[in-house]
Protein backbone atom coordinates (compact mmCIF):
# COMPACT_ATOMS: atom_id res chain seq x y z
CA UNK A 1 0.00 0.00 0.00
CA UNK A 2 1.60 3.24 -1.13
CA UNK A 3 1.12 6.75 0.23
CA UNK A 4 -1.71 7.64 -2.18
CA UNK A 5 -3.75 4.63 -1.11
CA UNK A 6 -3.21 5.48 2.54
CA UNK A 7 -4.34 9.04 1.94
CA UNK A 8 -7.45 7.83 0.08
CA UNK A 9 -8.32 5.63 3.06
CA UNK A 10 -7.91 8.55 5.46
CA UNK A 11 -9.73 11.09 3.25
CA UNK A 12 -12.18 9.19 1.01
CA UNK A 13 -14.03 12.32 -0.17
CA UNK A 14 -10.89 14.17 -1.32
CA UNK A 15 -10.32 14.46 -5.07
CA UNK A 16 -6.76 14.66 -6.43
CA UNK A 17 -5.85 17.69 -8.50
CA UNK A 18 -2.90 18.34 -10.76
CA UNK A 19 -0.63 21.12 -9.58
CA UNK A 20 1.89 23.06 -11.63
CA UNK A 21 4.57 25.21 -10.08
CA UNK A 22 4.32 28.80 -11.33
CA UNK A 23 7.31 29.88 -13.41
CA UNK A 24 9.58 32.27 -11.60
CA UNK A 25 10.11 35.51 -13.49
CA UNK A 26 13.76 36.60 -13.73
CA UNK A 27 14.40 39.95 -12.07
CA UNK A 28 17.56 41.97 -12.70
CA UNK A 29 18.95 43.13 -9.33
CA UNK A 30 21.45 45.77 -10.49
CA UNK A 31 20.77 48.25 -13.32
CA UNK A 32 22.29 47.60 -16.74
CA UNK A 33 25.21 49.95 -17.41
CA UNK A 34 25.01 51.68 -20.80
CA UNK A 35 28.27 53.33 -21.88
CA UNK A 36 30.00 54.72 -24.96
CA UNK A 37 33.45 53.51 -26.09
CA UNK A 38 35.91 54.26 -28.87
CA UNK A 39 39.08 52.82 -27.37
CA UNK A 40 40.52 49.66 -28.90
CA UNK A 41 38.09 49.67 -31.83
CA UNK A 42 40.10 51.65 -34.39
CA UNK A 43 38.23 54.83 -33.43
CA UNK A 44 34.81 53.39 -34.26
CA UNK A 45 32.15 54.36 -31.70
CA UNK A 46 30.15 51.62 -29.97
CA UNK A 47 27.60 51.47 -27.17
CA UNK A 48 28.37 48.81 -24.56
CA UNK A 49 25.69 47.40 -22.24
CA UNK A 50 27.13 45.57 -19.23
CA UNK A 51 25.92 44.03 -16.00
CA UNK A 52 23.58 41.32 -17.32
CA UNK A 53 22.84 38.74 -14.60
CA UNK A 54 20.48 36.40 -16.49
CA UNK A 55 20.99 33.58 -18.97
CA UNK A 56 22.94 33.88 -22.22
CA UNK A 57 19.74 33.01 -24.11
CA UNK A 58 17.85 35.99 -22.67
CA UNK A 59 20.84 38.22 -23.40
CA UNK A 60 20.63 37.24 -27.08
CA UNK A 61 16.89 37.99 -27.16
CA UNK A 62 17.45 41.47 -25.72
CA UNK A 63 20.33 42.12 -28.11
CA UNK A 64 18.23 41.04 -31.10
CA UNK A 65 15.35 43.28 -30.00
CA UNK A 66 17.69 46.30 -29.76
CA UNK A 67 19.39 45.59 -33.08
CA UNK A 68 16.15 45.05 -35.04
CA UNK A 69 14.43 48.07 -33.49
CA UNK A 70 17.32 50.40 -34.30
CA UNK A 71 18.31 48.65 -37.55
CA UNK A 72 22.00 48.47 -36.65
CA UNK A 73 24.59 45.77 -36.03
CA UNK A 74 26.12 44.48 -32.86
CA UNK A 75 27.09 41.40 -30.90
CA UNK A 76 26.68 39.82 -27.49
CA UNK A 77 28.91 37.63 -25.34
CA UNK A 78 29.95 37.12 -21.72
CA UNK A 79 27.08 39.21 -20.32
CA UNK A 80 27.90 42.20 -22.56
CA UNK A 81 26.04 43.61 -25.55
CA UNK A 82 27.99 45.71 -28.07
CA UNK A 83 25.96 47.91 -30.44
CA UNK A 84 27.48 49.95 -33.28
CA UNK A 85 27.39 53.74 -32.89
CA UNK A 86 26.49 56.04 -30.02
CA UNK A 87 22.86 55.10 -29.35
CA UNK A 88 22.75 55.21 -25.55
CA UNK A 89 19.55 57.21 -25.25
CA UNK A 90 17.59 55.07 -27.72
CA UNK A 91 18.87 51.83 -26.21
CA UNK A 92 18.02 52.99 -22.70
CA UNK A 93 14.45 53.77 -23.84
CA UNK A 94 14.10 50.29 -25.39
CA UNK A 95 15.41 48.61 -22.22
CA UNK A 96 13.14 50.74 -20.04
CA UNK A 97 10.19 49.66 -22.18
CA UNK A 98 11.18 46.04 -21.61
CA UNK A 99 11.17 46.62 -17.83
CA UNK A 100 14.92 46.86 -17.13
CA UNK A 101 16.60 49.57 -15.08
CA UNK A 102 19.48 51.28 -16.85
CA UNK A 103 22.29 53.58 -15.85
CA UNK A 104 24.10 55.92 -18.23
CA UNK A 105 27.87 56.12 -17.79
CA UNK A 106 30.05 58.80 -19.37
CA UNK A 107 29.31 62.04 -21.24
Amino acid sequence: MDLRDQLKNLFPEHEEQDFEMPEEQFKQKEPLVCKFEKKGRNGKPVTVIEGWEGSEEDLKKISKKIKTTLGIGGSEKDGTIIIQGDNRDKIMEILKGMGYKTKRVGG
